[in-house]
């Protein structure tokens, strides 16, 4: 009874702070599981393949940590700047794309110096990466000229 009484407190507080800052909807927690989701599969592959190259070192990967929280509140100022200017999820989105694009560069790039390359579709990989540079380029380009255009 005291444990359900304390992650109901906690839960009453976080979900409400976490809805503040990040937003609602389907497509904010796909996309925050998603970062979620690659983060960790960029620490699993970046631990593995330094464990391989002897490149391991505790003090990288303390700052690691706190790197990771940088980038997990980037989205967050996406969604605040967002409120600020009424614009419906843009700055978010683009922020949650760009940090994808990284996070699954990243990830692709550890598991290549792991060793995993054979059991991964690379292919297909850095076909997203494309994918994903090309339309978040697309994108830029096209808040640019609408800002061009309201001036």
């Amino acid at each position: 009874m005291k444990a359900q009484l304390i992650s109901s407190s906690v839960g009453a507080v976080v979900l409400p702070v976490l809805t503040y800052f990040y937003g609602s909807g389907d497509a904010v927690v796909a996309s925050m599981v998603a970062l979620l989701f690659f983060i960790c599969m960029d620490w699993l592959s970046g631990i593995r393949a330094a464990k391989k190259d002897n490149t391991y070192a505790s003090k990288y990967g303390i700052d690691g940590v706190f790197r990771t929280f940088f980038l997990l509140l980037l989205p967050a100022g996406g969604h605040l700047l967002d409120a600020v200017m009424r614009s419906p999820g843009v700055i978010y989105g683009m922020m949650v794309a760009g940090l994808l694009y990284h996070i699954i560069q990243s990830m692709t790039a550890n598991a290549v110096r792991a060793g995993w390359a054979d059991w991964m579709p690379v292919a297909v990989l850095d076909w997203i990466l494309k994918w994903v540079g090309s339309e978040l380029e697309k994108k830029m380009q096209r808040a640019e000229s609408r800002k061009v255009g309201e001036q």
